[in-house]
């Protein structure tokens, strides 16, 4: 019988759970329950569970590369797979980690939105000016990082600068994210009624649009604020975008943008941490994955071109040229890096059922694609 390869990957500390976890009816609360060492021992006793059934052989080549560095952007990571390539060769990247689109639903993603941090400064002088003395005659850089902003995405969180959108989307991925429902539970947050970019369905803002966020801003003391005209504002913007995102051009887009429309004081920064990269929806690998899942659980998984956070898959994908394939195993409240993170058992022994059905099934081919 001839082998497949296949390459997992674990981008937490270790995949064991560190300290204790605390079981409260069907939650089992601890650090890295969810993300991401709960996922990795799931994967990891699914393969246990098929190499002794099949008494001591899994049926085709595992190979795993463990790193620890995927919350500050994975640096070395390319480096390492570059210098490892013969070795780290596969026909399948299989891996898990984030949240499935909802408990119920088991889920596979291709890939991910990739993301940019965009840094907006406004330093007119030191120190806060009397407003009462000053006001009038004083710019405000507050105010003027607020109007910076609001020319770059408007009230609704619609972007308004061109070079910040995607390409249009594609039919095959409007296609997947057809059956694809956004439908928080009692303890997420419910969906914005009118927010994102118009036209398109809440599974395509999330998952195939580009978002921009404010995610942190500051400007004199809001714990005492003085009545003073302050000297400096700050802000932080995150641009989330997909495959075909002209990203490398947005920082300088942004600058033109800015200084081309009044804010030629605002001093623009910013660096990439992760890119977007996804596997084809068309690979037969989707399908083979899907139906491998279909037979074990009854349910047809949700298939989502990417999944709306990032990770370094783009080391995989194009670094390794591997198809990709996600399958994870949280959920959506499962307040990862939370006091209160927690995975739920039914998924959990769900998701145990899944991995050993894909590993039994990867065993089971005469070919790779």
């Amino acid at each position: 019988m001839a082998m497949s390869s296949t390459a997992w990957k674990a981008n937490g500390a270790t995949t064991s759970i560190r300290g204790r976890s605390t079981t409260k009816g069907e939650r089992v609360y601890g650090r890295g329950t969810a993300d991401n060492k709960g996922q990795h021992s799931i994967n990891l006793a699914a393969l246990r569970a098929v190499r002794e059934t099949r008494g001591g052989k899994l049926g085709f080549n595992a190979k795993f590369i463990i790193e620890t560095g995927e919350e500050i952007g994975s640096p070395d990571l390319r480096q390492v797979c570059e210098a490892h390539r013969e070795e780290l060769k596969a026909d399948l990247f299989l891996a898990s980690d984030g949240p499935r689109l909802s408990a119920d639903r088991p889920t596979i993603f291709l890939g991910c939105r990739g993301g940019n941090r965009i840094h907006l400064d406004v330093n007119l002088r030191e120190g806060g000016n009397h407003s009462g003395n000053w006001g009038g005659v004083l710019a405000n850089p507050a105010t003027i990082l607020c109007n910076a902003i609001a020319s770059l995405v408007d009230g609704k969180g619609r972007m308004k600068l061109d070079a910040l959108k995607p390409p249009r989307i594609s039919n095959a991925v409007r296609a997947a994210l057809a059956d694809v429902k956004i439908e928080p539970t009692a303890d997420e947050p419910a969906l914005a009624a009118d927010w994102g970019e118009e036209g398109l369905s809440p599974a395509e803002r999330l998952f195939a649009w580009n978002t921009l966020e404010v995610l942190a801003m500051s400007s004199g003391n809001i714990e005492k604020p003085a009545n003073a005209i302050p000297g400096r504002a700050n802000a932080v913007l995150q641009l989330r975008f997909v495959v075909g995102t002209k990203y490398e051009e947005v920082i300088d887009a942004v600058r033109a943008h800015l200084h081309g429309n009044g804010f030629p004081m605002v001093e623009v920064s910013g660096a990439q941490r992760f890119a977007a990269s996804r596997t084809d929806v068309d690979s037969p690998w989707v399908n083979w994955t899907a139906n491998s899942i279909l037979k074990t659980t009854g349910k047809a998984p949700a298939i989502l071109p990417n999944f709306g956070g990032s990770l370094p898959n783009d080391v995989f994908a194009e670094g390794l040229g591997l198809p990709t394939i996600w399958v994870p195993h949280s959920y959506p409240g499962c307040s990862q890096h939370a006091p209160d993170e927690h995975i739920l058992l039914p998924v959990t022994e769900e998701a145990l059922a899944i991995m050993a059905g894909v590993f039994w099934d990867l065993g089971e081919m005469k070919r790779a694609f």
